[in-house]
């Protein structure tokens, strides 16, 4: 399960910062050399963000690479760490799980009004369901999070022992 989350999200966030790279660097060619931007590029460019941040967000959860604020750690015993580390990974937890619901009713609402962007008029749903689904892994991986061993934990989120 591991490997394929990896996998699914590495590649979905390689492909989409490619893309982003890409249509950056030809839409500046174009500017530069025919006064024409790429129409919707900045809307693109957003939705291909979106992609990059979502999809990233199970693999920095799974990997332990969040911004960590580790004042306690010096002063609080094994055991209150593994509580802090429990309660930390429940509340990302919780959050994520809710950010989902809320997320997936967005995007049948989103479905229901035919929402789509601005310019290039691509359909807002797919995206929101999108986030939504990649909000509910988070939630799952900091759930899983709670129940690994402290021999597992990334770099940066250890128990001291």
């Amino acid at each position: 399960m591991k490997k394929t989350l990896e996998t699914l999200s590495g590649l979905l966030c390689g492909g989409a910062l490619f893309a982003i790279m890409a249509l950056t660097f030809f839409d500046v060619i174009g500017r530069k050399a025919v006064s024409q931007s790429i129409p919707g590029s900045l809307e693109l460019t957003e939705l291909l963000m979106v992609i990059v941040i979502f999809a990233g967000m199970p693999l920095v959860s799974q990997r332990g690479e969040h911004v960590v604020f580790d004042s306690f750690d010096g002063v609080f015993s094994p055991a209150m760490l593994k509580v802090q580390k429990a309660l930390v990974h429940g509340l990302c937890a919780v959050a994520m799980l809710g950010l989902a619901v809320l997320m997936w009713r967005t995007g049948g609402q989103f479905v229901e009004s035919g929402e789509t962007t601005a310019q290039l008029k691509l359909l807002k749903a797919p995206f929101i369901y999108g986030m939504s689904v990649f909000c509910a892994i988070t939630g799952l991986v900091h759930i899983g999070q709670i129940f690994k061993p402290a021999a597992d934990l990334a770099e940066g989120e250890g128990v001291a022992l």
